[in-house]
């Protein structure tokens, strides 16, 4: 038991190689702080003293500061600005392609990771969101040191930054994959360099794709760097009324109910594995979820909230995965009512089953944060001091415009990724033509 005398508070953190433990009686132990200050509590407690009145009054102003729009103007232009110079620097990278291929791959790689890793910056260090894995211990060291597709559900707007998050963890974030849609290729900065690391797009429409994400697919059969191919099976994310639709089309179909997922999408995931194939090692099945009722935003980790995740991840060898379509398609379909099993006994017991792990968080993501910012806010803010102190009532309404289209910007950017601005999925033609 972990008691500090009267009128002070001791907030302790054991950290145990490989695994974690939970505090009974007041004790608060091995939380992803723990992981990340690695050596410094590697195998004994230790306590950080905080006294009850500096704390609160500590984390409001930290809090306060995070929500101010100034804030989110530097990390929006950082992002832009820094995503820009990289694009060019990506066009420039075409003309190894016909030199040497696997160069061209190798030097994109880390410039996708310089774009992507600013992303997962603000959950990991600027939110402080905190992701528990549940995995099975002799699955956990294999982690980052083979090729895999991770199929994660789809229902919360920042579960495609968690799965960066892990790629993140276990250093193959640069490398991995997604299959997105086509449309956003066509967006500047992360869309484009999507486009340069031969990232997989499709149209949603499988007679057009089935040719065009085959061949996409069967080029990464030779590509150099470890990646996880993340896949979000449902499609779209999950709201109820996308649910309901689902269900009418499952039972239309013959199959089991699903209450927590939407009905995958098989012939997708069916031609991944088949195009990847002795490539990839294995399926990670993931499972996200967040404690007391969490509802995740992408504008709450710009606002600095901490959000606390579980995620299940099963390990599963590809060599179990049936090679004939139809069997795919039905061991896809099993997969889910798992996946649904284990959704219903977090929301029972509050838990996933298998041993909680916390992977460290790597400083990669922060430092090249830190990089770009300290190269781009000198002369960013050098030029808004000299709009400001020209005194120009058309230099100051100029300035007024520019903050005016940033804020838009960034609720533009924001708003892309809210829930109910997702898919057409479930409008009556799109249910009428849906096919599996």
């Amino acid at each position: 038991m972990c008691q500090g005398p009267p009128a002070r508070r001791y907030v302790p953190f054991v950290r145990f190689p490989g695994d974690f433990t939970s505090g009974r009686g007041g004790c608060l132990c091995t939380l992803s702080w723990a992981a990340d200050l690695g050596s410094l509590w590697k195998y004994s407690p230790a306590s950080i003293y905080l006294p009850e009145s500096t704390q609160p009054r500590a984390m409001d102003l930290l809090g306060l500061l995070k929500s101010q729009f100034l804030c989110h103007l530097v990390f929006c232009y950082v992002f832009i600005a820094s995503g820009l110079i990289i694009n060019t620097v990506q066009l420039f990278t075409l003309l190894l392609w016909p030199i040497n291929k696997q160069l061209f791959r190798r030097i994109n790689c880390r410039l996708s990771y310089c774009v992507s890793s600013q992303l997962v910056m603000l959950l990991e260090w600027w939110s402080g969101t905190e992701c528990i894995i549940h995995t099975d211990p002799q699955a956990y060291p294999k982690y980052g040191k083979e090729n895999a597709i991770v199929v994660l559900n789809h229902k919360f707007e920042i579960d495609f930054l968690c799965g960066w998050s892990l790629a993140e963890r276990f250093g193959v974030l640069g490398g991995s994959k997604v299959l997105a849609k086509k449309e956003l290729a066509y967006v500047p900065i992360i869309g484009w360099m999507w486009y340069f690391t031969e990232m997989v797009f499709c149209t949603r429409k499988w007679e057009q794709d089935r040719k065009t994400v085959s061949q996409s697919l069967l080029h990464l059969r030779d590509y150099p760097e470890k990646y996880f191919f993340l896949i979000h099976c449902e499609g779209t994310r999950f709201t109820e009324k996308k649910h309901q639709i689902s269900m009418q089309v499952a039972r239309a179909k013959g199959l089991p109910s699903l209450k927590y997922h939407l009905l995958p999408r098989t012939k997708g995931f069916a031609v991944t594995v088949r195009s990847l194939r002795n490539v990839v090692s294995a399926v990670y099945d993931c499972t996200l979820n967040f404690r007391n009722n969490e509802n995740p935003t992408l504008l709450g980790v710009l606002n600095g909230k901490k959000y606390h995740a579980d995620l299940y991840v099963r390990r599963i060898p590809l060599e179990e995965v049936p090679e004939d379509e139809d069997e795919c398609s039905a061991w896809l379909h099993k997969l889910y009512q798992e996946k649904d099993a284990f959704q219903e006994e977090y929301y029972r017991t509050g838990t996933f089953p298998e041993t909680p792990m916390v992977p460290p968080r790597r400083p990669w993501t922060l430092i090249n944060w830190l990089f770009w910012a300290s190269l781009l806010l000198y002369p960013f803010f050098r030029f808004l001091t000299n709009m400001i102190s020209s005194g120009s009532s058309l230099t100051l309404a100029s300035f007024v415009l520019v903050f005016f289209v940033a804020s838009m910007g960034v609720r533009w950017m924001i708003g892309v990724t809210e829930i109910d601005k997702g898919s057409a999925y479930g409008n009556i033609d799109s249910k009428q033509k849906r096919n599996d």
